[in-house]
């Protein structure tokens, strides 16, 4: 939507309409459910019935029986990876010489709309690497498991949360409003709690 509006936005009521969004919208969730219907449908074919009555555990990682479930789920992932990387890094880069074509000779103009492109490349780079998490947390599910439970949450606050934060936190610290408040608060909130 961001290439779009930005690099056709003569075209953006078209492209981006509620019908293509929809779209675009069944499309993505199609594309995001492979890696788990890949995953249950291995654990299920290898899977035997006795397994299915034990007490365990729901983690990714006790439904990886063989070795090969493993490679075939790290595939699946790298290669998600790789072709999200590839559109990320096609789009961004054609934003930034739109972006810079447009401010022109204005320097302030352009270093600002270059921030705010780097500003939304961090974001998605965050949630990218989300999807090498996993490799992550298989690796310390076999050494400790509290181990895991820590890198886990701290995956989940790094690379789940925080990208979706950080722009409205960014552009609420720009609002000079916003920023007065928050400075005021914390201000009288650090003398309340001194008092």
């Amino acid at each position: 939507e961001r290439y779009v509006a930005i690099c056709m936005p003569l075209r953006h009521a078209e492209l981006c309409s509620t019908r293509s969004t929809m779209h675009c919208i069944f499309i993505i969730h199609s594309l995001s459910s492979v890696p788990c219907i890949v995953i249950l449908s291995t654990f299920f074919a290898s899977a035997s019935f006795s397994l299915y009555k034990q007490p365990r555990l729901c983690e990714m990682e006790l439904l990886m029986l063989y070795r090969w479930q493993d490679h075939v789920r790290s595939a699946v992932h790298q290669f998600y990876f790789l072709i999200m990387a590839i559109i990320i890094l096609f789009s961004y880069v054609k934003i930034m010489k739109v972006a810079k074509a447009a401010s022109g000779e204005d320097k302030k103009s352009s270093w600002k709309g270059l921030r705010t492109v780097i500003l939304h490349g961090l974001q998605l780079l965050l949630c990218l690497i989300q999807l090498w998490t996993p490799f992550i947390e298989g690796a310390v599910f076999q050494i400790d498991f509290m181990l895991f439970i820590n890198v886990r949450f701290s995956s989940y606050i790094l690379f789940a949360l925080a990208p979706r934060c950080l722009s409205p936190l960014i552009y609420g610290l720009r609002d000079e409003t916003f920023f007065h408040a928050l400075k005021n608060y914390e201000f009288f909130g650090l003398y309340k709690r001194n008092v």
